[in-house]
């Protein structure tokens, strides 16, 4: 007798969004560490970086500033380059563990920055010249290029094109008081295994006993971001070659409703299309609407330009039922901080109230020194609330 083929389940844009935030840690705040938190989504992007203070803000119960400034300070966290070569912020172990794994989307990056003909031994070179450099104390990328100019000036006079390869083949580490709330600092820089005292590789975040440490980050992304297609893992990461990749791993296979293959770990939970999504405020940047290639789970592809912006900025967004539908942001006018919503579509009585309340906790936190707060909607109507602190 043939075997009879079971169809592959096929799941909805609507039970792929509350996948998605139940992942996220956005259908309900959860008491959870800020460090925790940190590593279950694997990191946060942090090309802002006070951003992921508002993301682990909207995700976690009771989290403060310094849950997260001491973190940073006390090296348990690092803002480094990772997934995309852009800026994330990790749990130390993270940074040490997935630096290599991402390592060739950044040698990509270097390829095309002008500073890519440099041969491996003029590399080398640079590379031990910086690291001196910047163990003697931290560094701009601007005093970075001068200094490698001053060392280095007769052979490479282009000082700047070092400095953008040292940015590729040296994991530097962003060091406080940058990204620390309240404080204010450029961008300095050390070579992450002298600011946390351990080489890059190892420990459990790199993979398991057969050194998959590609497959072990995959596996960590869908639990955080699945069910997902490989081309969604690739515009997470940055990475080529994934299909190779989850040919090894036991997964389960969806697909969606245009029939592409989605996967996922077998221990997560079916989604639930009907769970209930409260209103929730996004900072800017945030992997929420960054890590799939099909991102209608999330947002409308006629919302896209509002958010995406041409210079690269992500800007901060709305959730309403669990979709993008709005652009918020904090206005300063003497003592007053004003949450200004701008929606994308009316909004019913009900949503604008919740979004109101949840507005007024959001500016309770990220603008604590004000000495009043104001939420307004940019749709016409007067101010819905308006709180002294």
């Amino acid at each position: 007798m043939p075997t009879r083929r079971v169809p592959t389940p096929v799941l909805t844009t609507r039970a792929l969004n509350r996948a998605l935030l139940d992942r996220q840690m956005l259908l309900r705040r959860h008491d959870m560490k800020a460090l925790a938190a940190i590593e279950h989504l694997v990191g946060m992007q942090s090309q802002a970086p006070l951003s992921p203070y508002v993301g682990l803000w909207t995700r976690l119960l009771g989290f403060r500033h310094e849950d997260l400034a001491d973190l940073l300070t006390g090296r348990s966290a690092v803002r480094i380059a990772l997934m995309r070569s852009t800026i994330h912020l990790v749990s130390a172990d993270d940074c040490l563990a997935l630096r290599p794994v991402v390592q060739p989307v950044i040698d990509r990056w270097l390829r095309t920055s002008g500073a890519g003909r440099l041969a491996e031994g003029d590399l080398r070179e640079v590379e031990a010249a910086a690291r001196a450099l910047m163990e003697e104390r931290p560094l701009t990328f601007a005093e970075l290029a001068v200094r490698l100019g001053e060392k280095l000036g007769e052979r490479w006079p282009d000082g700047e094109a070092l400095a953008r390869a040292v940015r590729a083949i040296v994991p530097l580490v962003q060091v406080p008081p940058r990204g620390v709330w309240g404080a204010s600092s450029q961008a300095r820089h050390v070579p992450a295994e002298s600011w946390l005292g351990r080489p890059l590789g190892g420990g459990p975040a790199a993979g398991d006993a057969a050194g998959d440490s590609a497959g072990h980050m995959v596996l960590r992304y869908l639990a955080a971001f699945g069910p997902a297609s490989v081309a969604d893992m690739r515009v997470w990461s940055g990475l080529t070659g994934l299909r190779s990749v989850v040919k090894r791993l036991d997964l389960v296979a969806y697909r969606d409703e245009n029939g592409v293959e989605l996967l996922d770990v077998p221990c997560a939970a079916p989604p639930e299309p009907d769970a209930e999504a409260p209103v929730r405020f996004l900072p800017e940047f945030d992997n929420l609407l960054l890590s799939h290639a099909d991102r209608r789970r999330i947002i409308a592809d006629e919302h896209r330009r509002r958010v995406f912006t041409v210079n690269g900025i992500i800007r901060a967004t709305i959730l309403v039922d669990g979709f993008v539908a709005g652009l918020w942001r904090i206005e300063r006018a003497g003592e007053t901080a004003t949450l200004e919503i701008e929606p994308f579509a009316p909004l019913a009585p009900a949503v604008r109230d919740a979004l109101a309340d949840e507005g007024e906790r959001l500016l309770g936190f990220a603008a604590d020194r004000a000495a009043s707060h104001a939420v307004r909607f940019l749709d016409g109507r007067r101010p819905v609330a308006t709180t002294g602190t």
